[in-house]
C-alpha cells in the first residue's frame, strides 16, 4: 500500500544505507534492494519473530539485508549495523500484516476463530484473554474507547466483564460474538468488533508508546538529508505522527525571538510535501488500502 509513493519520498539513493522499520513480509524491503545496487544496504526490523523467520528463508541469499527484531531498538540497531554509513532512510508501514490477520492462530482477527492472543511478539508478554481476565470493567472501557474509539465501549466491557463471570474468555470468535450484541450501530460494511479488536492489539502491543520511541530513533540515526516516511492507516497512528513531526519541524516559539538558537533546540527536521492517500487505480486493486495515509520529512543538518 501506498509502495510507489512511500520509495519515491525516501528518495533512495543508490548505494545508500536505509532502515525498513517494519518488515512484515519484506515487501518494501525488496522494492528498496532493487533500488540500491550491490553496494547498497537495507536493515529491516519486526517484532513479530514469525515475520524475522519468513524473510531469513525468502531473503536466504541476499547479503545486502540484515533482519533484526523491534523497531524500538532502532538507534542501537543502526549504531551496530550501519558500519559508518550514514542513514539515508527510514520506512514505517504501521498496524497489523495481512500475514498475521491471516493466520487464525495469532487471534488478531475477528473473521476466523482462533485463541484470543493479539500478541506481536508471542515471546512476550500477556496475550489478551490474560488481560480481560484480571482488568477492571473501567479500565477494559477505557481502552476500548481510547484505543477503538468506540462509542459503545462501556457496553462492550459490560458484555466482557458478564461474559467472564462464567468461564475464561479466550476465543476470538466468542468477543466478536460479544462485541456484536453490545453495538447498537456500525458503520456500513464494517463489523462490529472492528474497534474492539483494534484497540485491544494496539493496547496489548503498546503499539502508540512504540511508535513513539521508534519516531524518535528514526531521527536520532538519519544524515542530514535523510529521509523519513510513515505510513499509517487510522486516526490514533496518524495523530502521533502528524504531531511528532509537527514537533519536529517548527521552532518553539518562546526561543523565536533569540539572536542565536541553541543547536539542540532547532527544529531537526522539515516536512516534504503534503500528506499522500493511495490513487483509484490502487483502491480498486486493494480496498484494505481505504484508510492509508503518507506523510514524509527530511532531517535537517
Amino acid at each position: 500500500m501506498l509502495a510507489a509513493e512511500a520509495l519515491a519520498g525516501l528518495a533512495l539513493e543508490a548505494g545508500g544505507y536505509y532502515v525498513d522499520a517494519t518488515f512484515g513480509r519484506g515487501g518494501h524491503a525488496a522494492l528498496i534492494l532493487q533500488a540500491l545496487g550491490p553496494e547498497g544496504r537495507v536493515l529491516a526490523l519486526d517484532r513479530d519473530p514469525q515475520a524475522i523467520e519468513a524473510g531469513r528463508r525468502h531473503f536466504a541469499d541476499e547479503v545486502r539485508l540484515t533482519l533484526h527484531a523491534s523497531f524500538a531498538d532502532l538507534a542501537a540497531l543502526v549504531s551496530a549495523h550501519a558500519h559508518q554509513h550514514p542513514c539515508r532512510g527510514v520506512l514505517f508501514d504501521l498496524g497489523v500484516s495481512s500475514p498475521q490477520l491471516e493466520d487464525a492462530r495469532r487471534g488478531f482477527s475477528f473473521r476466523a476463530d482462533g485463541p484470543l492472543d493479539m500478541r506481536m511478539d508471542p515471546t512476550r508478554g500477556e496475550p489478551v484473554s490474560a488481560w480481560l481476565a484480571r482488568a477492571r470493567l473501567d479500565e477494559i472501557r477505557q481502552v476500548i474507547a481510547t484505543f477503538g474509539e468506540e462509542r459503545f465501549a462501556r457496553r462492550v466491557a459490560q458484555a466482557i466483564v458478564a461474559r467472564r463471570s462464567k468461564g475464561p474468555l479466550e476465543s476470538t470468535a466468542e468477543l466478536a460474538a460479544l462485541t456484536a450484541g453490545a453495538v447498537r450501530t456500525r458503520e456500513p460494511g464494517k463489523h462490529p468488533a472492528t474497534r474492539t479488536f483494534q484497540a485491544l492489539r494496539m493496547f496489548i502491543n503498546d503499539e502508540l508508546g512504540q511508535l513513539e520511541r521508534g519516531l524518535t530513533s528514526a531521527v536520532e540515526v538519519l544524515a542530514p538529508g535523510g529521509r523519513l516516511a510513515v505510513i499509517s492507516f487510522h486516526s490514533l497512528e496518524d495523530r502521533v505522527v502528524k504531531r511528532f513531526l509537527q514537533r519536529e519541524s517548527q521552532l518553539d516559539p518562546a526561543l523565536a525571538r533569540l539572536p542565536v538558537i541553541p543547536a539542540e533546540r532547532r527544529p531537526r527536521l522539515k516536512l516534504i510535501g503534503r500528506k499522500v492517500r493511495p490513487t483509484e487505480a490502487e483502491l480498486e486493486r486493494n480496498p484494505r488500502a481505504r484508510s492509508a495515509l503518507l506523510r514524509v520529512a527530511e532531517r535537517l543538518a
